[in-house]
């Protein structure tokens, strides 16, 4: 039961990440998401896969915390992308 109610959290989680992901591709921008909350969550996920090593508790779950993570890389590719075009936008907005 500890690893569906695991995989249930991981998946509520995980419904959010694409969704941000694509509010933030069509926004274009930067403005309001903020790196160090996205390096939070990735430390998480992150510890979150190393205790399924540490502890030998391989299982199913592992799959979706590797969804979550790859999810997030998405929204870091996003972020990046934004700040790059937010950075052009304000050199446009120089000249």
């Amino acid at each position: 039961m500890a690893t569906v109610l695991e995989a249930l959290m991981l998946i509520c989680f995980g419904i959010s990440w694409p969704v941000n992901a694509w509010k933030a591709w069509q926004a274009r921008t930067a403005a309001g998401t903020s790196a160090a909350f996205l390096a939070l969550i990735t430390l998480g996920y992150v510890c979150g896969i190393s205790a399924k090593f540490v502890g030998h508790n391989i299982n199913w779950v592992l799959g979706v915390y590797i969804f979550n993570l790859l999810a997030l890389v998405a929204n870091w590719l996003i972020y990046l992308r934004n700040r790059a075009l937010d950075a052009q936008a304000q050199r446009k907005g120089r000249r």
